[in-house]
C-alpha cells in the first residue's frame, strides 16, 4: 500500500471512531470526566491525522541520490597486494 492509501484508511478509522464516540456521548452524557477525556483524545487524534496528511506530500517526495565523486587518478597498486582475482584464485596458486 502507498502512504496515501494508508492515510486514507487511517482517516476512515478515525472518522468511525469519532462517530462512535458521539453515539456513546449521547447514551452516557458528556458531563463525566471519562467521557470528556475520550472526546478530547478523539479530537487530538483527528487533528494529528490531519497534520500528518498535510505533511505526507513532503515526506514521500523522492530524494535525489547523494552524488559521489570518483577520481580519475589510478588506484594505488598496493591495494591489490595479496588479493584474489575473482574466479582465478590467488596469484601464486593455480586453479584446481
Amino acid at each position: 500500500m502507498s502512504v496515501h492509501d494508508d492515510l486514507t484508511s487511517v482517516q476512515r478509522c478515525v472518522d468511525e471512531l469519532y462517530r462512535s464516540v458521539g453515539r456513546l456521548e449521547q447514551q452516557l452524557g458528556s458531563g463525566g470526566l471519562e467521557m470528556r477525556r475520550v472526546r478530547a483524545d478523539a479530537d487530538h487524534l483527528r487533528e494529528s491525522v490531519a497534520l500528518l496528511r498535510e505533511a505526507a506530500p513532503r515526506l514521500t517526495q523522492p530524494r535525489s541520490p547523494d552524488l559521489v565523486t570518483i577520481s580519475d587518478t589510478p588506484y594505488d597498486i598496493t591495494l591489490w597486494t595479496d588479493s584474489d582475482d575473482e574466479g582465478l584464485g590467488a596469484r601464486d596458486r593455480h586453479a584446481p
